[in-house]
């Protein structure tokens, strides 16, 4: 059984920071692309920033410069450095891990159950 666990969200006034972590869990074998993402208020769930198993990276063009998505391969964790936030990206915030759980088997996806982020002064 696999589990994805975030951490890290909370209040923050706007121009703060914040550090999200993702720890996955459980029978794994290997984790391939991680993720973040965001959904707002009756907005829909968009990909926020993702990493390769090797360490390449990508952002919504909104957020590069200010947020930094890194992983430890050691411990199945991948983060989300947050600085400069804005009151419009108050939302939760969920990690998605691409796994395998056996060698050579079928890649998955997980999801975390989320974190909220709130921007606010």
């Amino acid at each position: 059984q696999v589990q994805l666990v975030e951490s890290g969200g909370g209040l923050v006034q706007p121009g703060g920071s914040l550090r999200l972590s993702c720890a996955a869990s459980g029978s794994i074998f290997s984790i391939n692309r991680m993720g973040w993402y965001r959904q707002a208020p009756g907005k829909q769930r968009e990909l926020v920033a993702g990493i390769t198993s090797g360490g390449s990276t990508n952002y919504v063009d909104s957020v590069k410069g200010r947020f930094t998505i890194s992983r430890d391969n050691a411990k199945n964790t991948v983060y989300l450095q947050m600085n400069s936030l804005k009151p419009e990206e108050s939302a939760v915030y969920y990690c998605k891990a691409n796994l395998l759980l056996v060698r050579g088997g079928s890649e998955y996806q997980f999801w975390g159950q989320g974190t909220q982020v709130t921007v606010s002064s």
